[in-house]
C-alpha cells in the first residue's frame, strides 16, 4: 500500500466522501474500528447535501486523504475568526483505523488552518462520553478547556432523544 495522498474535496467527491463519514460514525461498520459513535448514536452523521455546503463555503475546507486512488480518510478545517480554526470529521476508514493515518489527517488540517486561514489555534469537540477518543487527542497536543457544549439534537438527522447524555468536551491546541 502507497502513502496517502492528500487533496481538497471536489463537489464531485460528495457520494463517495458521505459514503465514508457513514461507515465510519454510524452503523456496523463503523464497529471494525475503534473510533465510531454506533454505539451511542443511531440514525445518520450527515448527508449529501450538508457536505455539498461545506465544499462551497469559503470558511472551510475538506481534505481528503487517498490511497491507491481510494478515498481512505477525511478531515474538516473551518475559520472561526480571529485565528481560531475548527477541526471536524475526522474520519478514517474502519478497516485502516489505528494505522497512523488519523495523525496524518489532524497533521494536514493544521497546516490548512494556519496556511488557509491564518489560525494561530485549532479547537474541536468531542463527546464527552469518549474518553478513550479525548486521550489520544490529547498525545496530539490538544487540551481540554473547561468549556462544555451542548449536543446539537435533531432528531430527523440523528435519530437521538435529548435525555442522552452527548455533551462535547471543548479542545484546543496552539498552532504557533
Amino acid at each position: 500500500m502507497s502513502e496517502p495522498v492528500f487533496r481538497p474535496a471536489a463537489p464531485s467527491d460528495v457520494p463517495a466522501l458521505h459514503g465514508l463519514i457513514e461507515s465510519a460514525y454510524r452503523g456496523d461498520s463503523a464497529k471494525a474500528g475503534w473510533t465510531h459513535e454506533a454505539d451511542l448514536l443511531g440514525g445518520q452523521r450527515t448527508d449529501e447535501a450538508e457536505l455539498g455546503g461545506l465544499i462551497a463555503d469559503p470558511s472551510r475546507a475538506i481534505l481528503l486523504a487517498e490511497t491507491d486512488g481510494a478515498l481512505v480518510g477525511c478531515v474538516q478545517v473551518e475559520s472561526r475568526g480571529e485565528g481560531l480554526a475548527y477541526l471536524g470529521l475526522l474520519t478514517v476508514d474502519p478497516e485502516r483505523q489505528a494505522g497512523g493515518l488519523g495523525r496524518r489527517l489532524i497533521e494536514a488540517a493544521e497546516v490548512e488552518a494556519v496556511s488557509r486561514f491564518a489560525a494561530d489555534r485549532m479547537e474541536m469537540t468531542v463527546i464527552r462520553k469518549r474518553a478513550e477518543l479525548i486521550a489520544w487527542y490529547e498525545r496530539r497536543g490538544y487540551a481540554q478547556t473547561g468549556e462544555t457544549r451542548p449536543f446539537p439534537f435533531d432528531e430527523t438527522t440523528f435519530g437521538l432523544s435529548p435525555d442522552q447524555d452527548l455533551t462535547f468536551v471543548v479542545m484546543e491546541k496552539a498552532l504557533t
